[in-house]
């Protein structure tokens, strides 16, 4: 057996420190639940810290070390103050998930210009902000790893969410421009581009039969996304088996991306 677990890819994340951001509920706290299960510690960006009593008995529940802070990152201080805690109470940050993204949505001709500040604002900018301090670490330190949650909308076209879609195109590039610059350091980085996936968010517009129906007919493996689907992704990513791998957006879409409808 250790034989064999010898040539096996390392996929564990024993001994490493992973702060995701927007972590209370979806995507979010599925990653944070992975990452725990993979071995990881966690540090939990919220924007309501008391609302993470049960996440944080979960994750300690798994023997664990789990950190809550209050991390709204379209505020640059609430991100300089969260990373400062995170090295305080850990030393170090080994992996970063970017999760946060807001969405408001409208026909182009229609969209409000104060949701066109709001997407880049927290979608590029947050981002940007988050992992150019979560970096300057990992710079430091000569390793890490960093993983935005993008969207297939970076893609692909989805009518009524032409700015949502050209923020995570941004995010798409703007990883792979990181990728380069910090490959020297040891540090990864990588998009997950989910395609719809079943959460708190979603369910409501999926709940429509018509909306539900014509996004399925744009999916050819037939089903609407699992979290589980989306965190499978990022915990390989984060783990030695993908040390290798950088600048590579990874679309989790069912196929939507390759089909002609």
């Amino acid at each position: 057996m250790a034989n064999q677990l010898k040539h096996a890819p390392d996929f564990s994340l024993a001994g490493k420190v992973t702060l995701v951001t927007g972590a209370s509920r979806g995507i979010g706290k599925a990653c944070a639940l992975a990452c725990a299960a993979a071995g990881s510690d966690i540090v939990l960006g919220l924007r309501n810290v008391a609302t993470s009593k049960e996440l944080i008995e979960e994750i300690e529940g798994m023997g664990r070390k789990v950190l809550p802070v209050q991390l709204d990152i379209s505020q640059r201080g609430q991100i300089e103050t969260s990373v400062a805690k995170a090295i305080e109470s850990f030393g170090r940050i080994d992996v970063l998930v970017n999760n946060v993204g807001v969405a408001p949505g409208d026909l182009a001709e229609r969209v409000a210009e104060a949701d066109v500040d709001e997407i880049l604002q927290v979608n590029i900018k947050g981002t940007f902000l988050m992992t150019q301090t979560v970096g300057r670490q990992m710079i430091a330190q000569k390793a890490g790893r960093i993983i935005s949650i993008s969207s297939q909308a970076g893609t692909v076209t989805l009518r009524g969410e032409a700015i949502y879609c050209m923020s995570k195109a941004a995010i798409n590039h703007l990883m792979r421009c990181l990728a380069a610059e910090w490959a020297p350091h040891g540090i990864t980085v990588n998009t997950v581009a989910p395609t719809f996936i079943w959460t708190d968010g979603t369910r409501p517009a999926l709940a429509d039969k018509d909306f539900y129906d014509r996004t399925l007919g744009h999916i050819p493996m037939g089903r609407i996304g699992e979290t589980n689907d989306v965190v499978g992704a990022v915990v390989f990513l984060a783990s030695p088996a993908a040390s290798l791998i950088t600048g590579l957006n990874l679309l989790v879409d069912g196929g939507w991306s390759v089909s002609a409808k």
